[in-house]
């Protein structure tokens, strides 16, 4: 069973189960490499996630396969090989290339610092994807902050979450 599979049944069911809701969605929120994970799954299943919030999201992590060995920390991103053959492979799998022109998440947050050389081009490339499609989003690209982000980040994340239930609360009642 793959990570989404098991996102889609066991995890989804038990998410249902202590909601007692069956139908309106549930929100997801991750950062970095769980960021694009969530991203990417709203993208794929706007209707099950109508809500996706990422901090610092790893839209471009095919990157790691090709530049993991110059980072600190690249031997993170040595399991992607057992996944993915190669990073092109890995990269039609990212966030960005399932964004559905007619069919997305009704709510998007995201934030990404200038400070993250990393990250930061993957998440403006995804901001400017979505204004072109008219896709309505929030994302926060221009902070220059030297905080840890999921720190400076976390509460506005969780209340565009709470807020977001809310509305889809009161959508499909």
């Amino acid at each position: 069973m793959s990570a989404e599979d098991y996102i889609l049944g066991p995890i989804l069911d038990e998410c249902h189960r202590i909601t007692g809701a069956t139908s309106g969605g549930v929100g997801l929120l991750g950062c970095e490499m769980g960021g694009q994970a969530a991203l990417r799954l709203a993208y794929r299943h706007p209707d099950k996630f109508p809500i996706a919030a990422a901090i610092a999201p790893a839209i471009d992590f095919h990157l790691g396969m090709r530049h993991g060995h110059d980072w600190a920390d690249g031997e993170l991103f040595d399991t992607l090989w057992e996944i993915f053959d190669e990073p092109e492979q890995a990269r039609q799998e990212t966030a960005i290339l399932h964004v559905h022109p007619l069919n997305w998440p009704r709510h998007q947050w995201l934030v990404s610092s200038s400070n993250d050389a990393r990250w930061h081009d993957g998440a403006v490339r995804l901001s400017s994807k979505l204004i072109a499609l008219g896709i309505p989003h929030t994302a926060i690209l221009d902070e220059n902050t030297h905080e840890d982000l999921v720190s400076a980040f976390a509460d506005d994340a969780i209340s565009f979450i709470m807020k977001s239930l809310e509305a889809e609360a009161r959508r499909v009642s």
